[in-house]
């Protein structure tokens, strides 16, 4: 009896994989000029990311230097970058409070933002879209900033405070260690309005109208229920794509501390994850320590998207 019960198991098992298998095929043969259009994205995708990825984490288990091949040095690059590399440890705590930080702030500006510029018409929601959409897309952005944190009584900050009497000297703000980090959030906060600001934009005026008008029978009194109640649960993909690209943002800030406060920066108070990541990958040319590094920002970047997609998932639930 066991063994012809175990033949019948394997027998609906074989059964329901080949049936698995013809319906995918018969997918695929209906649907195949789709997988011909989809083809060169995922061709590219394949090989300028999930391969480069792969090889990322498989060097990050390596001594590489580029002049010589590979050595395999086992778990070896990730006890020196947690138990040895203060530099590294002090940029992880840097990249963590910007992300903290930056990364929800930005996210409800954008959302705040391309709410209240959508109930504007016409030109003027168009003006206002640019004018908050310019300074991520701005290659002069560093210039005004350098110009307003300029160590100097010539920088606008130091002529502003002198002027009102509030310092008696100009002050270093980027070369002072208490200014630095604090000084990085501000500007990546400015800058922050980007890619993630326009999808919201274009999610709530794709937002169904008559929907408010069956919230209204329903019972929903304000403009916040509507928010709520509404608008959010209509635009899910856009809301999940801009926390993809904050969150992405926010945790590979790079240039304007390298920009502002140089790399490295005094008492390495501006470093991140990715200006350590840039010293030993383009400057000592480690590529083994450097993929490790990588491969960690990597699985931050993955748990921490896990983990905003599990909370977008509640939004008007």
């Amino acid at each position: 009896m066991r063994n012809k019960t175990t033949d019948i198991k394997e027998m609906t098992n074989a059964e329901s994989i080949a049936a698995r298998q013809n319906r995918l095929s018969y997918r695929i043969k209906k649907e195949r000029a789709s997988y011909v259009m989809l083809a060169p994205y995922f061709i590219l995708f394949t090989f300028f990311t999930i391969i480069p990825v792969a090889m990322s984490i498989g060097l990050s288990f390596t001594y590489y230097n580029m002049l010589e091949m590979p050595q395999f040095v086992g778990w070896k690059n990730y006890i020196k970058l947690f138990l040895e590399d203060d530099i590294f440890l002090i940029s992880l705590k840097n990249t963590l409070i910007l992300a903290v930080i930056t990364g929800p702030v930005s996210y409800m500006l954008c959302l705040l933002f391309a709410w209240i510029i959508n109930e504007f018409t016409g030109w003027l929601r168009a003006f206002l879209t640019l004018v908050f959409y310019a300074p991520s897309i701005c290659g002069n952005a560093y210039v005004v900033w350098n110009l307003i944190l300029s160590g100097d009584r010539y920088g606008y900050l130091n002529g502003i405070l002198l002027k009102l009497g509030i310092l008696d000297e100009a002050v270093q703000w980027m070369k002072t260690e208490n200014y630095v980090l604090p000084t990085l959030v501000v500007v990546q906060l400015w800058l922050s309005l980007g890619t993630g600001f326009l999808s919201f934009i274009a999610g709530l005026q794709t937002v169904d109208k008559t929907l408010y008008e069956a919230a209204a029978l329903d019972g929903i009194k304000n403009r916040w229920q509507e928010l709520w109640y509404v608008t959010l649960p209509s635009m899910k993909p856009q809301l999940l794509f801009g926390a993809v690209m904050q969150i992405t943002s926010s945790f590979a800030i790079c240039d304007v501390s390298i920009a502002l406060a140089g790399n490295p920066s005094v008492n390495y108070a501006g470093a991140t994850v990715v200006t350590h990541l840039l010293d030993y990958g383009s400057v000592r040319f480690e590529m083994g320590y450097a993929s490790a590094i990588a491969t960690v920002l990597f699985l931050l970047m993955v748990g921490t998207n896990k983990l905003v997609q599990r909370l977008l998932g509640r939004v008007g639930a």
